[in-house]
């Protein structure tokens, strides 16, 4: 895969560069974008696969380079590397499949790459462009602070959100991660997706199985991904989780 680094900063994109070039299967375009007026022309004429943008810059800044992006055919995977952490929410309204605090680490570098190649360029266009272009709308990522940074989960890979305390839980094809957002306002934003099944969860509806009595008298539901856990479905919610099954 071909990668552009775009960055203001001569080292920051040298380093990048040694760091992407020690990765089997990637090619850094030489000599990289110091500004967003750069980038958009080496994209026109060198065509990336993965643009590696920072966020602050002189002129058009990494989100508006990435807006600009949104509104082609075929853009390149983008995945931010920054400096400042306040961006998350922006970044995923401009198609970023990828969000990294500097100081970079290959580990997570390597993640990032490898998640770009997941949707390829059309199918992440065209999973990402109604919101930005709508400005509202549902989120199409979720943001997370991790270990790693920011991490951008696509809601398409969401399995649960779990309330507990101050926090929600959001359980995901690859793990885990905690949300500093309300399971109300979750539930308001992606209702039409996700199911209410316990005063404290809500499933992904393309995520159900079966829904099972156990001897006890109790409801599980059981859900693709989770390797044959279940969840417990409340009695209240019992005949809304019925009757929503039965309309999939």
């Amino acid at each position: 895969m071909n990668v552009l680094i775009v960055d203001d900063e001569p080292l920051a994109r040298e380093r990048l560069g040694r760091m992407v070039g020690d990765l089997e299967g990637y090619r850094v375009l030489e000599p990289g974008a110091a500004n967003g007026e750069e980038a958009l022309t080496m994209i026109d004429n060198l065509k990336p696969d993965v643009v590696l943008l920072d966020i602050r810059m002189p002129g058009l800044d990494g989100l508006q380079v990435a807006a600009k992006l949104c509104e082609r055919d075929t853009p390149p995977a983008v995945v931010f590397c920054t400096a400042h952490d306040e961006f998350a929410l922006e970044a995923f309204q401009v198609s970023a499949v990828g969000y990294l605090v500097k100081p970079v680490r290959p580990e997570h570098l390597l993640e990032a790459l490898k998640k770009a190649e997941r949707p390829n360029r059309v199918q992440l266009a065209a999973m990402t462009r109604p919101a930005a272009e709508s400005g509202s709308g549902p989120r199409s990522h979720i943001s997370a602070r991790t270990r790693k940074g920011i991490e951008l989960i696509p809601l398409d890979h969401v399995i649960y959100f779990i309330a507990d305390h101050k926090y929600v839980t959001l359980r995901h094809e690859d793990g885990e991660v905690l949300l500093d957002e309300p399971l109300k306002a979750l539930e308001d934003e992606f209702g039409d997706r996700f199911v209410r099944i316990h005063r404290n969860a809500l499933v992904a509806r393309d995520r159900i199985e079966r829904l099972q009595r156990t001897p006890l008298g109790h409801f599980q539901l059981f859900l693709k991904g989770l390797n044959g856990d279940a969840l417990i479905v409340s009695r209240r919610h019992v005949a809304g989780v019925r009757k929503m099954m039965q309309q999939l």
